[in-house]
């Protein structure tokens, strides 16, 4: 059973690192177009800020909901990534515990 279900376990986590990525490239991409320094009318940059937009947005939309109106600052990112650092060490501890 260990010998499928680890490396299955190593996927998810995998998966969950890119997703950490992609929502602090998006974080970053949203400050920098907000302040002028990337152009949104150039194609290559709409169409990574959209990508990035559309696969973070309905994770943060949940989180922003239920957050009280703090001004300008968006804590949904960081609330979200230390969620999914949870469900991380969890899948973790799982692995070890199969697994030895």
């Amino acid at each position: 059973m260990d010998v499928v279900l680890v490396p299955l376990l190593q996927i998810f986590m995998t998966v969950i690192d890119l997703y950490i990525w992609a929502l602090i490239i998006s974080v970053i991409m949203s400050w920098l177009t907000a302040f002028g320094v990337i152009n949104m009318s150039n194609r290559f940059v709409y169409m990574v800020a959209d990508f990035l937009f559309r696969i973070t947005e309905p994770a943060l939309r949940p989180i922003r909901n239920l957050l009280p109106n703090l001004g300008g600052i968006d804590v949904s990112p960081i609330i979200l990534i230390l969620g999914l650092y949870f469900v991380q060490n969890m899948l973790v501890r799982l692995a070890f515990k199969i697994g030895g």
